[in-house]
């Protein structure tokens, strides 16, 4: 009995809630479990389990249980890899069933193990997570639901499940950049300001102006994250401590960045693409340091105006 009760304690242990979160998806808008996660979890077969919800049919409805199409089971396989994981679903003769939050506490009511009801309460606690979180990011899934269908559209093609996540991530990055419209940063808030600057250089795909009368070569670990073949302009001071030969070896790794020496600015601006400008409130070097804004200056007058100076 001693030995029975440590094997449970064990099964039960290795599907706690966080990790039953990761076998929780969204399917018509529902949360969902696949009908073989399930089984797994409760330690029965497939087939016994869809056998079990089709013997007690009317106990579940479509919002309980229902059968994934053709197009939907692909698209789990495809832009999640969770049907190929552990070699499950790979095989199958009939498209997956799934189950609903309602349809699994239907479910274990009906199942007769020793582990069911610690699994089933493991379960639930998932789910309840689940519900929490999509509550507090729905608009950054919406958002990212829309990204990708957007890349989808412009790509075409199949990609990877690393390679959708990085253009994925790359565009909610570009387009959280192009929202921004002000931020305060604080004594202290040096990566804070750091990560926006970032993010402000890699929505760039031609070109990038940089104004700033005190730059050190901080600004070229910052560069470095730009896309390939943007090409970079710096205008600044004669007192700014960079030195040419740091320029030389930045531009035989990310070429092409040209710097130029100029007495006609007071503060520092970022001009990306010749359409978006930021005005920064501290050099580009200090950021963090001290109390400064970074704001975006919404009229492209302005922008003709400083390239007019140059």
């Amino acid at each position: 009995m001693i030995i029975i009760e440590q094997e449970k304690s064990i099964i039960v242990a290795n599907y706690d809630t966080e990790n039953i979160k990761n076998l929780i998806y969204t399917v018509r808008g529902k949360q969902v479990m696949l009908d073989s996660d399930v089984a797994m979890l409760y330690h029965y077969d497939t087939k016994r389990i869809n056998e079990t919800a089709r013997r007690n049919q009317e106990r579940f409805p479509e919002n309980f249980c229902f059968q994934l199409t053709e197009e939907e089971t692909h698209s789990l396989r495809s832009q999640f890899v969770i049907l190929n994981k552990n070699g499950r679903g790979q095989h199958r003769k009939y498209m997956p069933y799934v189950f609903t939050e309602q349809g699994i506490a239907m479910l274990s009511g009906l199942l007769k193990n020793e582990i069911a009801v610690q699994v089933s309460i493991n379960i639930m606690n998932a789910f309840v997570d689940m519900r929490k979180f999509m509550l507090l990011n729905g608009q950054v899934f919406e958002r990212l639901t829309k990204i990708e269908y957007k890349l989808f559209e412009q790509n075409q093609k199949l990609l990877s499940h690393d390679e959708k996540f990085n253009l994925v991530f790359n565009e909610l990055q570009k387009q959280n950049a192009e929202d921004f419209k002000q931020k305060i940063f604080f004594d202290g808030q040096i990566y804070d300001a750091y990560s926006l600057i970032i993010d402000i250089i890699k929505t760039a795909q031609n070109k990038i102006l940089i104004i700033d009368n005190y730059i050190d070569d901080s600004i070229l670990k910052m560069l470095s994250k730009k896309n390939k073949e943007v090409e970079v302009v710096i205008l600044t001071s004669s007192n700014s401590n960079i030195r040419k030969i740091d320029i030389q070896k930045f531009n035989s790794q990310y070429p092409s960045l040209k710097l130029s020496y100029t007495n006609k600015f007071h503060d520092r601006f970022i001009v990306i693409d010749n359409k978006d400008l930021y005005h920064i409130g501290a050099s580009l070097k200090d950021l963090g340091k001290k109390c400064f804004a970074i704001s975006k200056i919404e009229d492209i007058e302005y922008i003709k105006r400083i390239e007019g100076t140059i």
